[in-house]
């Protein structure tokens, strides 16, 4: 499979299947569009017609291109076969072993933020704060299904977390302590809209957390509109120079700000490079997901310009590298040369199998977007995993068992997209979000071809 486009005037050729980039020349390009499907005679005479006026395009030329193209194809670089169906076997008959945690250890949140889907953090329920004592027995869970595997993660979710901090840092104390008897390695990560943040608990975050996530939507009056206090007052202007401290206190790495963009900011690119110029260098606004009848979802009919923004950011963050002022963005970030491994590629996140979700008393969910739909209920702590045939579910979850994903060039990068969405769009796991998926599509292409004009200044 050959995906090509144009962007910011490179012609690039994605070959789907062994994951080469190649960026070529208009001649080249022109050819393998028709490499398939049409003769070689007829192509020639084709690209004769259309380059008549161009004195560079030459019988000579065209020939030069086609084994340009026959090399990459016999190299495996280009129209390669699918080889990754034949592990869909291999990865049902896997042992499953958990290695990471998302632990709600607030059903409670000092926010009010219009797109929550965690309802002000009760997730369909109630109200409530993880006891240390259900903590520790999710962290034994997790220790006795891990396996072989030596690092574990445990996300300290909510709610807002910071609003039952002590039990965090009880559990973290735990953790450490259970690392050097199960020869296992917790790397703790703490997600926060900042609020609580103050001195103590950053320095405990930098001396404990591997990952801090904060919360913030970019510019002051987008922000303050989605994202108010239970007062209805804005959030902007109390938790900035917090998260400017922690940031820096961090080196600029090992966090980064999470931001939502909505239907109410399409030009979201704004927000990015706001963020960017108040010094953040890790940066990741994402697309709201909500259902189409509320007024900040996106619509189908915002797709072009949203696309629009990302070839927008995709430029100016070009630029700003090249002047030494550059940042990551979390969506634009790719690996084409390593990546991850094959069974990432073709399911994902490992939501219901790798990765689950702990509420406050102690139910097992397959990850925090499906908490409070009782049908995805998996067990407890105490119990361990009880549903097994949800497991089984997600665990045949794949880029294959998805008609939508058969044909997309984005597949392996996206891994089927999010189980969650495609559930709550289309009342199936085996689904998937279309909107997202336009929207994965078009920041894919924005990645590789930044990758492209970067490799010119190396």
């Amino acid at each position: 499979m050959i995906h090509q486009y144009k962007n910011n005037g490179y012609n690039i050729v994605l070959d789907v299947n062994s994951g080469c980039v190649h960026v070529v020349d208009d001649l080249v390009y022109d050819i393998i569009a028709l490499y398939e499907t049409e003769t070689k005679d007829s192509i020639k005479e084709s690209m004769m017609s259309k380059y008549k006026e161009n004195c560079d395009v030459t019988e000579e030329t065209i020939e030069e291109a086609f084994h340009e193209i026959e090399q990459l194809k016999a190299d495996g670089c280009l129209f390669t076969e699918d080889i990754y169906k034949e592990y869909i076997g291999d990865m049902k008959k896997r042992e499953t072993v958990v290695k990471a945690l998302c632990l709600h250890i607030a059903h409670d949140c000092n926010l009010k933020c219009r797109y929550c889907f965690a309802e002000e953090g009760e997730y369909k329920g109630r109200r409530a704060l993880m006891s240390y004592e259900v903590g520790k027995k999710a962290l034994d869970f997790l220790i006795a299904n891990s396996g072989n595997r030596h690092n574990l993660e445990v996300d300290f979710f909510g709610g807002e977390p910071l609003m039952n901090f002590d039990v965090v840092k009880q559990l973290v104390a735990y953790g450490r302590e259970q690392e050097k008897i199960h020869n296992k390695n917790f790397r703790f990560t703490l997600t926060t809209n900042g609020l609580l943040l103050n001195d103590d608990i950053m320095e405990f975050a930098n001396k404990e957390m591997a990952n801090v996530v904060l919360s913030i939507d970019g510019r002051k009056e987008v922000h303050d509109y989605m994202r108010p206090a239970r007062n209805g007052k804005g959030s902007y202007d109390v938790i900035l120079p917090k998260f400017e401290k922690l940031a820096e206190s961090r080196n600029q790495t090992n966090y980064y700000v999470r931001g939502t963009f909505t239907h109410n900011n399409l030009d979201f690119s704004k927000d990015v490079l706001h963020l960017a110029d108040l010094g953040f260098k890790q940066i990741s606004v994402e697309p709201v997901v909500a259902q189409p009848e509320e007024p900040y979802a996106l619509q189908e009919e915002d797709i072009a310009k949203i696309c629009e923004e990302y070839d927008i950011l995709a430029k100016e963050m070009i630029q700003r590298e090249k002047e030494g002022k550059g940042f990551n963005f979390f969506h634009f970030m790719i690996d084409l040369s390593g990546g991850p491994c094959v069974a990432k590629r073709l399911s994902g996140c490992g939501s219901g199998t790798e990765y689950l979700a702990v509420t406050p008393w102690g139910d097992l969910y397959p990850c925090h977007q499906f908490v409070g739909m009782e049908e995805f209920l998996m067990g407890n702590v105490d119990e361990g995993i009880t549903r097994t045939d949800i497991r089984d579910t997600f665990k045949e979850c794949n880029v294959y068992s998805k008609d939508k994903c058969q044909e997309c060039f984005a597949k392996f990068y996206c891994s089927g997209g999010c189980a969650a969405n495609s559930y709550n769009f289309h009342n199936s796991i085996n689904d998937a979000y279309d909107l997202g998926c336009e929207l994965q599509r078009k920041r894919i292409e924005c990645a590789i071809m930044m990758k492209a004009a970067l490799a010119e200044e190396e």
